[in-house]
């Protein structure tokens, strides 16, 4: 029998709901109200536009949304708070209003952002910098304070410094402290996911070999999120292929992702990632009865 960790399969609590992550897989559907995001950028910053995409992404079947009002796609040009802000607010408070049970979840690394999307309605607090950023000690009260979950990612450049070691103990050494910080906030750990934060202050080997061992992740005990819809990870394996040509790809790691008991994922296609992981849940529950 396998000694790998088991996934947790406490529900994630996100102020006034409560998302199950005991069943099937959960998807997160990106919403990027951007004008330079790698995909979708300048598709949805008007409202209706947003509004449109978010009803298409839930009639997908996304179990959460992920807005977003800046771009942190390499090479990324930071906006001010403010117009970050007159971004995803309406989107948030429109969202809130048309779908109550649905968490919202809002993808920034500034305390003010973050203040403003709670004001409008958001039950999740997603942060590329894991609570060790600048703002992480404000977002980690606000979090506290709130009710809201945090997706705390792995982002530590300095991780590229040594690309010949196994990222793993690095990684997962980050994330402890990260998750320590969100203790000593105050923040329970039924309100914590965590995300390996492939794309983010990693080389190539270092992404592949991060996936290739996901489940190694669980030891921390917290669901896992995995954010690699559509990202240069894949046109490194394949060569030349533009974001939009990396569906395959997407549909290929979420498998993956499923089969080593990755609870939730954050893609931009909804519908075929759903299809991918029903196919890897029952093959993964084939092998668990053999």
């Amino acid at each position: 029998m396998s000694s790998a960790p088991r996934p947790s399969r406490a529900p994630l609590r996100c102020r006034a709901l409560s998302l199950a992550l005991d069943g099937p897989p959960r998807f997160m559907g990106i919403l990027n109200v951007t004008d330079d995001s790698f995909f979708d950028g300048g598709r949805h910053l008007a409202l209706d536009s947003a509004l449109a995409r978010a009803r298409q992404l839930v009639a997908e079947g996304a179990d959460l949304l992920d807005i977003g009002g800046q771009s942190t796609r390499p090479g990324y040009v930071e906006i001010s708070e403010a117009e970050e802000i007159s971004r995803t607010v309406p989107v948030l408070r429109a969202l809130a209003a048309e779908f109550p049970c649905l968490p919202l979840s809002i993808d920034t690394y500034k305390p003010a952002v973050a203040a403003a999307a709670l004001a409008a309605g958001a039950h999740l607090l997603n942060d590329i910098h894991g609570l060790q950023g600048p703002g992480g000690p404000a977002l980690a009260r606000l979090a506290a304070e709130s009710g809201a979950a945090v997706v705390i990612m792995h982002h530590d450049p300095e991780l590229r410094e040594t690309p010949d070691a196994d990222p793993l103990p690095a990684v997962l050494s980050w994330l402890r402290r990260s998750l320590d910080l969100a203790a000593v906030a105050g923040l329970p750990a039924d309100r914590l996911a965590l995300d390996p934060g492939i794309g983010f202050g990693k080389t190539q080997p270092q992404n592949l070999a991060l996936l290739a061992r996901l489940d190694a992740f669980h030891a921390l005990g917290q669901p896992l999120l995995l954010g690699i819809s559509r990202k240069s990870v894949i046109a490194h394996v394949c060569p030349g292929l533009e974001p939009g040509e990396r569906l395959e790809g997407t549909l290929a790691l979420t498998a993956l992702a499923v089969s080593q008991g990755v609870q939730l994922h954050r893609v931009h296609d909804v519908q075929a990632n759903r299809r991918a992981a029903l196919v890897a849940t029952a093959l993964a529950g084939v092998r668990a009865s053999l």
